[in-house]
């Protein structure tokens, strides 16, 4: 269908309710045909933006061709649209600089974890400021926060003993991390081969060099030249859309370590470093290992001495309704990344937890080479990590992770109820993070067209309606904060169920003109 005949079957059965300002519409709607026409899956997100909707009012200024070379964002959306400017946050809500209010069901990115406006956070960000705005890291000198807040972390991972903490700045710079260390300490061992790493496709692990070459999404590959041709991908663990007919989920695990082991073998095992596993994957649509997936991978891992890097970037400190998903999994990993809730996203941190067993490894090399010449100027920022610290400290006190086992039902139970919907493949998800996939025919195989731009729409609809959620092609996906209350979740259901009616309608008119 053209673009212009699809403009056209929009615009017609809508001239009558917009007679006073069909110009006005036509611009809507050309906007939402772009947002269609380029929402390829994981590609660039973007929503159906009005005309006035960020304008900032108080000056009858737009910010259309702003200077920021934004990103995740196509080229034409900066110099076309407006973007959705945020001004401040209150809780789960944040308001743009019109002072709509929106219900953020996605926390930031996957992040904000006690909503925008903690005033322990700030205060803790001030306290430090006021006392050492920033000092370093290297050469053995750094700061009490620092200090206390690694020690914090080796007490509240629980799922093994851990040994060391490295800091950076983000969940990227964790896993591009996670790869040197990795590559160290082999070097150490006498095993200068084993460097591949293996991750899984629809997996996002960040977006620098080493961290987008871990992805399994297109995007971060496409025109990049990547991934780097030390990485390879194994099968994404999504049951619903790869099983087998007949295949129970047990089965699926036990085909997809099989799958593994034959790659591990075909490389050749002393090629293979380190596999790199998202307890839950989220941006690949927030897809669950299918029933018995890590014992398996675990198992074939350790035949073959393999390291088990476990991204807790999104998963870690109660999104899943454990304090990380490896305690969920029983994964009993030998590095783990972490980021995003470690401050409530309050300040920039991330951070890498090490094993004894690789961590003593470093030690011993460093000691050899007469340093570990690793890290960044804000490794360990004081002011990240005093916040980061007063972070954790609620969690405890607030015992945020019953909090998330209270409120998750409600929230899993009502977007779930709208599951019956023809539109609607999969609905999936636990604790706090949720994922919707739209297909024809409630099947995997039986896509809508990518130009009908499904999710999109969806997302628009939710926007209109005062919430923000995430796109990715025809996967929709929401992670709000901890901190949720029952009547925020409550809101969430009826915009999601009002979107839903809207997409609805959508692909009936969209059906209808084919």
């Amino acid at each position: 269908m053209g673009f212009n005949h699809l403009l056209r079957s929009i615009i017609k059965p809508k001239l009558g309710s917009c007679a006073k300002d069909v110009a006005a519409f036509r611009t809507s709607c050309e906007r939402l045909i772009q947002v269609q026409l380029l929402s390829q899956p994981y590609g660039t997100e973007a929503s159906f933006q009005r005309e006035n909707s960020t304008t900032d009012s108080r000056n009858g200024r737009g910010f259309k061709g702003h200077d920021m070379l934004a990103p995740f964002t196509a080229g034409w959306q900066t110099a076309d649209l407006n973007p959705l400017v945020i001004e401040r946050s209150e809780g789960s809500y944040v308001y743009d600089v019109n002072g709509k209010k929106y219900l953020d069901a996605l926390a930031g990115l996957w992040c904000t974890s006690l909503g925008g406006s903690e005033p322990r956070l700030v205060a803790a960000a001030t306290a430090q400021l006021n006392t050492l705005p920033f000092y370093h890291s290297f050469w053995n000198r750094t700061t009490k926060p620092s200090l206390d807040l690694a020690k914090e972390l080796l007490e509240i991972f629980t799922a093994r003993k851990m040994g060391k903490v490295f800091f950076s700045n983000s969940g990227s710079e964790a896993n591009d991390s996670q790869v040197k260390l990795v590559w160290y300490y082999n070097n150490a061992l006498g095993r200068p081969h084993k460097k591949k790493f293996i991750a899984r496709s629809k997996s996002y692990h960040g977006s620098t060099l080493i961290s987008a070459s871990l992805s399994g999404l297109p995007a971060l590959h496409q025109k990049f030249d990547l991934p780097a041709p030390f990485v390879l991908h194994t099968d994404c663990p999504h049951y619903w859309r790869y099983h087998l007919p007949g295949e129970t989920e047990e089965e699926f695990s036990s085909r997809l370590a099989n799958n593994l082991e034959n790659l591990i073998i075909t490389e050749g095992p002393e090629t293979i470093a380190a596999f790199i596993a998202e307890p839950v994957m989220g941006a690949g649509g927030v897809i669950l290992p299918p029933a018995t997936y890590f014992d398996k991978v675990q198992a074939v891992l350790k035949k073959y001495d393999i390291l088990f890097i476990a991204d807790e970037v999104i998963c870690a400190f109660g999104r899943l309704g454990t304090m990380f998903g490896c305690d969920k999994y029983d994964i009993k990993p030998d590095l783990v990344s972490i980021a995003k809730a470690l401050s409530s996203a309050y300040m920039p941190i991330g951070a890498v937890i090490v094993s004894p067993e690789v961590s003593d490894v470093i030690h011993s090399q460093s000691n050899k080479l007469g340093t570990f010449s690793h890290g960044f100027t804000y490794s360990g920022h004081p002011v990240a990590c005093a916040v980061a610290i007063e972070t954790l400290k609620i969690y405890k006190e607030r015992n945020i992770v019953e909090q998330v086992k209270n409120i998750s039902p409600r929230f899993q139970d009502g977007v779930k109820a709208f599951s019956s919907s023809p539109i609607i493949g999969e609905t999936r998800g636990m604790g706090l993070i949720l994922g919707t996939e739209f297909t024809d025919n409630k099947s995997p195989n039986d896509p809508f067209p990518p130009e009908w731009g499904i999710g999109a729409y969806f997302g628009a609809m939710c926007e209109k309606h005062g919430m923000l959620i995430r796109v990715a092609g025809d996967n929709i996906m929401m992670s709000p904060p901890f901190i949720i209350s029952p009547e925020e979740v409550d809101e969430l259901i009826n915009i999601y169920g009002k979107a839903l009616k809207d997409t609805e309608e959508r692909v009936k008119e969209l059906k209808s003109q084919k």
